[in-house]
């Protein structure tokens, strides 16, 4: 891989990363609006997951959507049926629950990808969040890194 293909590869994993935060805040932080409908502000204060459950979830269609998370993230989170879908498997599950979080209270927002997400999180509950987070991190993980490129 050339200096310059790294380089872009690189510019686009931070932007992604900073498109994941809405302008002048840190991703922990959400609005009084989401605490006073009964969310949590940092996926550190979300209940227990139990991946049982979570597994379950995982493969129940969602109601206004008719899809379900393995729908399009795959069996066990690790077979996207788009390259551009993350694999969820062994994914931190702090990570998978904040971003579920912030999909559902709109702050993970401008991709025709986040507005999709945003549709299947918008009514997941707090409970519901942690065990689909303990079930998708409790995956084998087939996750991939920069790690090594030239």
């Amino acid at each position: 891989m050339t200096k310059t293909t790294l380089a872009i590869a690189l510019l686009a994993a931070t932007a992604a990363l900073v498109a994941c935060s809405p302008a002048g805040r840190t991703p922990a932080e959400h609005s009084s609006a989401d605490r006073n409908a009964g969310h949590t502000t940092s996926s550190a204060g979300l209940p227990a997951g139990h991946a049982a459950a979570g597994e379950t979830l995982a493969g129940t269609k969602n109601a206004k959507t008719g899809q379900a998370c393995v729908d399009c993230h795959g069996a066990g989170g690790n077979a996207p049926i788009d390259p551009t879908y993350p694999k969820l498997g062994g994914q931190y599950h702090d990570y998978i629950a904040h971003s579920l979080q912030m999909y559902r209270d709109g702050e993970r927002a401008g991709s025709p990808t986040s507005d999709l997400m945003a549709g299947q999180a918008r009514d997941l509950s707090d409970q519901q969040i942690a065990d689909l987070a303990a079930y998708f991190g409790s995956q084998p993980a087939q996750l991939r890194d920069l790690h090594g490129i030239h």
